[in-house]
C-alpha cells in the first residue's frame, strides 16, 4: 500500500490551525482551570501539534528547535533549509 503523504501546505495548514487552537484553550484555562473538557481538548490538540511539527521536520525541514534534532549532521546547519514560506 502506497503511503500517502502530506503536502507542504496541508502541514503547516494543520500545524497553524492547532497551534491556535493550543494558544486559544491556553488563554481560556488561565480563567477556566477546572474545565476537564477544555484540557482534553487541549490535550489532543498539543498531541496532534506535536506529530505535525515531526512530520514537517521530516519531510520538509524542521520548524522548531524542538524539531531540529539531526544526529547525522556533523554541524548547525538546520537553519541553511528553506523557510516554510520559500
Amino acid at each position: 500500500m502506497k503511503e500517502c503523504r502530506r503536502s507542504k501546505a496541508q502541514l503547516m495548514q494543520l500545524i497553524n490551525e492547532v497551534s491556535f487552537a493550543v494558544n486559544d484553550m491556553n488563554l481560556y484555562l488561565d480563567t477556566h482551570p477546572d474545565d476537564k473538557c477544555a484540557m482534553e481538548f487541549m490535550t489532543d490538540k498539543i498531541r496532534i501539534r506535536e506529530e505535525a511539527l515531526k512530520e514537517y521536520a521530516m519531510y520538509y525541514g524542521p520548524l522548531t528547535i524542538a524539531t531540529a534534532d539531526d544526529d547525522c549532521s556533523t554541524s548547525w546547519d538546520w537553519v541553511m533549509q528553506p523557510w516554510p514560506w520559500e
